[in-house]
This record gives C-alpha cells, structure tokens and sequence, in this order.
C-alpha cells in the first residue's frame, strides 16, 4: 500500500498547487485534467496496488507543469519525492518535466542535479535548460548550453532558437545573435512568427532599432509578439513617439493589442508629456476588456505620475484588485518624484502593515523620497534598515540615493567617505551626484577632487567638465573656468543643450535657449517682455551665480530671460485657456534662476505650471514650488 499512500500525498500537494491557483486568479491544471479519472485511476490503484501506467506518468507531468506555472518549488520538490517513491524517476518524459519545473522555479542547481542524472536527453530536456539559464538571467551559459548540445548530436528546434535569441537579448550580444539568425536561415525556421518575433525582441534590445524593423517588415505574418516587441524597442531607445506611431500603425492594419502592448505604449507616454493621450489608452485597456493585473496597472500609474498627475495614478492603484510590492513600489516611486516624501513615508508603513514585504525599488523609490524632501534622518534610518531588517545588500543605486540626500543637506564630509568606503572602486553615479551637491554648496575644493576622479572613469563624461565649470563661475574665477572648457572642447566632449517641450493641441513644442526659429517667438518675446516688467514690479531678482557669459550684467539677465523653460512657458500661456495649468518637459535640471521667476510667473498669471526636469516634478502654483527648494 505505499503507492496508494504516496498517490493520496501527491493528491494533496495537487490541491495545494489549485488552492495556490485559485488565490492568483489562474486556472489550474487541477481544473483542466477530468478530476473523475484521477479518482478512478487512484481507486484502480488502490485495487491493484499497480506501481506505475501511463495516466500515472501524465498526472506527474501534469503536476509538475501546475508548480512551474505557479513557481511552487516545495510543491515540486513535494511532487519530486512522489516520483522517486513511485519508480518513476528514470522516466524521459518525467525527467523533462522535473528539469523544466525547477528551471522555471528559479532552481538551476536542482534542475542540473536531475540533467545530470538522466539516461538519456533529448531537445526538449536541452531546451528546458536553456531557457532556465535564460530565466535565472544567465544569458552567457545558455548560450554555453546551446553550443554544447549541437556538439552531442541534438539538433535545435525552433523553441531553442527562441531561447538562446532571448539569451542574446538579455546580454546584448549582438553579433552572437547576428551568428544565430543564420543558423535559423540554414535551418529554414526564420519564417516561424515566434522565431521572427524573438529576432525583432533581440535586435530591439542590443540597440539595432534598424535591424529590428526590417526584420518585421520581412516577416510573411506578423503577431501581436512581433508589434510588441518592436514597440518596446522603441521605448527602450528613447523614441517614444516612434513606438506610438507603431502602435497606432498595428491597431489600423486589424492587430489587436495584447496587454503587454499596453504597458510599451503606457511606457513611451510616460516619456514624453501626452497625458491626454495616455488617458486614451487607458480607456482602450479598459474597453478591451483587459483587467488591471500588476504590470497595466503599474504600467498606468507609472504613466500618470511621469505625465504629472499623482491624483490619477492615486485612483488607479486604488482601483487594483490586490496590490503587491510592485505596485507599492511604483506610487512609492510617483510619490518620490513629485516630492511627496511625508506621505511616501506614511505610505510605506501602510504597505508594510498590510504584509507586503519591500525590496531593492522599493528602497530605491523611498530614498528618492527622502532626497526630494530632504529627510536626512529618515533617509539613513531607512538605509540601516533595508540591511539590518530585510537582508536586502546595497545596490550602486541605493549607495547613489545616500550620497545625494547627504550632499544636498551639506553633510559633504560624510557623503565623501560613502563614496570613498564603497567596496568597489567609485563608481560615477555617486561622484556625479556628490559633484552637484559640490556646486549647490560652493566647495571648490572637493569638487576638484571628485571631477578629477570622473574624468579618470569617463574621459568623456560632460557632467565632470560642465559642473566643475559651473561651480568655477559661480567663485568668480574666469581662468580656471576657461581652462576647464577649453579641456572638454580639446578632447571633444559637447555638453548636452537645453531643451524644453510642451504639449498645446496634441503637438508638442521644443524650444532651446535664445530660441528665433518658433514661428511665434515675436509674440513670444513680447509677452516675456511685458511679464519680466511685472515680475521685476513683485520683487524678482535674477540669480546671475552661474550665468557663464563674461558680459555685462544687462546682458546676462536678457540671457537668463530666454532660457528655453521660460519660452516654454510663455508659449503655453499665450495658447491655452486661462486657468488652465501648463506641463512642460526639461531634458537638463531647472536652474536656480527659471525656478525662481516660474514661482513669481505663476503667482502673477494665476496658473498651476507643472515642470518636470531630470530629477524630479516642480509644481508651480501661486508663488510657491511644491519642492520646497529640495532639488
């Protein structure tokens, strides 16, 4: 009777694996298999005493694929113990199904322990290996496996190439991946639409936006997958309007989006300034009938607070069936940088409250918080914290968020020696961040220090040349300033210019400093002309601190006056309705001088003007900036 007896346990841990189901909401391999046939086979069993049948080794598979699906590893090494108990270890078919549930599980040592043990491997067993390193985010040993297999005799199929194309794509190897497109034009396979989509995957993420595209033009039938993938590319390369003209274009020839499209074109508009047609999609979510699982919705909340409106993004996880880290993580990170940081704060207890448990992001979008609102104390408690309590080792991203929340405080001292103790050599995201936290507070000498040791990292970073420059102009020594910039026009390095959009009727504006080529700059000018009169009139005085023009002062200030935010603005004002608020979009930080006359321009027209800069969303309302000056 012990069959009978490992039968009943392999019974339960199948109906654990549906209860796991049932709670996700996912049907389970308990509910697609006839429940009346496992009752008759057991109660065969139990007649019988049989040890093993083909029902027997298709429930096994069966169960195994229900733990994979559901990444119930116990449950599977519960299932594995059955199988061992049952004889049916040595078992191909079964061996496929052991080595594919702990690949997908996570488990790659567990799913080695089996490989190795096997009399015999096929494709399938191969490809279960693959794509576990591929899961596991080991992309080079995937690759490892796929040359090994060729040299035993197993010949690839197409789910292989899927795999090994997937492992390229995750390590950016594109000339392997060049490599394997011929090998699937010998093979003949390259018309396959989940190989054709797994080419456009991988050229889209190496960065060959170009190869990516003209392997979806060639391919004779293109899938949702293929769109997908070429829309996600686009993102990935910064070129949100062209990924949501191609979403647009797979919509008019009849495709229709999955909602893995949604959360590319969600992510394109969170790039840019298009709330309204961001709230478009997601009224098409919702009409397509797609339910707000983690990814749309955080994908929307995402969208909406990049796009300036925390409120929506408030709504939209408000509306979420259930929320979890990933939710949690994404309205912590909109509450960051909107520089909500007390309530991010508030809400953080909340989400721990509710049993979530936080991880990296989730730190990363508090410490943001903290930064944007200048809660030094908090900040390094939750540092201590994220170790101590949760076992979480410190990222270069978590480390960066230290080294800035310190500096911009004038703790300059202690954020040196974060930067200095780092286990491995400084890194450039903390010196950067430390060099502009040197500018704010004037320390000439440190951040001679610290631009040196960039300039070492990256000769060719523009920030070490453009700061330490800045924060020479502002001690007033013309000579060292001129030396630095002569040392970045020697070695080639451009700084990156100004730029700032707007959105007014569905058409985005750019403008950049000094700007004469908008077909609307002489009423532009005007305005700016009539509007700095009554600013002046409210008591604004230009901040001249960093003006880098050896000019007169008259002519620093008219420089200052047509900086591309302050054209942004006027333009805005001029072309939409009174009252109305203003979003605009800066590719550089807002300097001292447009934050400080936005504050009065919003006072004196009446308007909300939301600016969302590189670090974080300054939200101008009656002569005050939600910021509070931490920024």
């Amino acid at each position: 009777m012990q069959n009978v007896g490992a039968l009943r346990r392999l019974g339960q841990c199948l109906r654990r694996c549906h209860l796991e189901m049932l709670s996700l909401g996912t049907p389970s391999y308990w509910d697609m298999c006839n429940v009346s046939n496992g009752r008759r086979h057991w109660n065969y069993l139990k007649k019988c005493n049989k040890k093993v049948c083909s029902q027997t080794l298709l429930l096994f598979v069966g169960v195994l694929n229900a733990c994979a699906s559901i990444l119930a590893l116990e449950e599977g090494r519960c299932v594995h113990q059955q199988i061992v108990e049952f004889g049916c270890n040595s078992d191909a078919f079964v061996g496929n199904g052991l080595v594919d549930m702990y690949a997908k599980c996570g488990s790659i040592e567990d799913a080695w322990r089996v490989f190795n043990k096997m009399p015999s491997r096929n494709v399938v067993t191969w490809n279960a290996m693959v794509l576990g390193h591929v899961k596991c985010g080991q992309g080079q040993k995937a690759l490892e496996l796929f040359q090994h297999m060729q040299q035993q005799g197993v010949q690839p199929n197409s789910v292989t190439f899927v795999g090994v194309l997937k492992a390229c794509a995750n390590v950016a190897l594109i000339e392997e991946g060049r490599c394997v497109h011929q090998q699937i034009i010998q093979s003949g396979l390259e018309s396959d639409v989940f190989v054709g989509s797994s080419f456009v995957d991988m050229y889209a993420k190496c960065g060959s936006i170009e190869d990516a595209g003209k392997v979806l033009k060639e391919m004779p039938s293109r899938d949702v997958v293929s769109w997908t993938a070429m829309v996600f590319g686009h993102v990935q390369c910064r070129e949100g309007q062209k990924a949501l003209e191609l979403f647009q274009q797979m919509q008019q020839e009849g495709m229709r989006p999955n909602s893995v499209t949604f959360v590319g074109a969600l992510n394109a508009y969170a790039s840019g300034l298009a709330l309204e047609e961001g709230r478009c999609v997601h009224q098409e979510v919702i009409q397509s009938g797609f339910k707000l699982d983690v990814f749309v919705g955080s994908s929307l909340m995402d969208m909406y607070a990049k796009c300036g409106s925390i409120d929506d993004a408030w709504r939209v996880f408000n509306k979420m069936p259930f929320q979890n880290v990933v939710t949690w993580s994404t309205i912590l990170g909109g509450c960051a940088i909107h520089g909500h940081g007390k309530e991010a704060l508030k809400y953080f207890e909340q989400m721990c409250g509710e049993g979530v448990q936080p991880n990296d992001i989730t730190f990363i979008c508090l410490l943001s918080a903290c930064i944007h609102a200048g809660l030094v104390d908090e900040g390094m408690r939750f540092y201590a914290s994220m170790v101590r309590d949760y076992m979480i080792s410190p990222k270069l991203e978590h480390s960066t968020c230290i080294v800035d929340l310190l500096g911009r405080a004038d703790h300059l001292p202690e954020a040196e020696n974060m930067v200095m103790g780092m286990p491995l050599k400084p890194h450039v995201a903390p010196c950067v961040a430390l060099l502009g936290a040197c500018r704010i507070h004037g320390n000439v000498e440190m951040a001679e220090c610290i631009a040196k040791q960039i300039l070492e990292m990256e000769p060719d970073n523009a920030a070490g040349y453009v700061v330490l420059s800045n924060i020479y102009v502002a001690a007033g020594n013309r000579h060292l300033h001129e030396n630095v910039e002569q040392q970045r026009t020697a070695r080639g390095v451009k700084r990156q210019p100004g730029r700032t959009w707007i959105e007014v009727n569905n058409e985005v504006h750019t403008f950049v400093v000094d700007d004469q080529d908008h077909p609307l700059m002489i009423e532009i000018h005007a305005e700016l002309q009539r509007l700095s009169g009554l600013m002046h009139d409210a008591g604004y005085v230009p901040s001249m601190k960093f003006v880098l023009h050896d000019v007169e002062v008259e002519e620093k200030a008219f420089h200052l006056c047509h900086h591309s935010e302050k054209l942004a603005i006027v333009f805005g004002l001029i072309n939409t309705a009174p009252g109305s608020p203003l979003r605009i979009r800066k590719n550089l930080q807002v300097c001292e001088d447009c934050h400080t006359s936005t504050k009065f321009i919003s006072k004196i027209v009446g308007r909300a003007i939301n600016v969302r800069d590189t670090n974080c969303f300054h939200c101008f309302e009656n002569g005050v900036c939600f910021c509070m000056e931490h920024w």
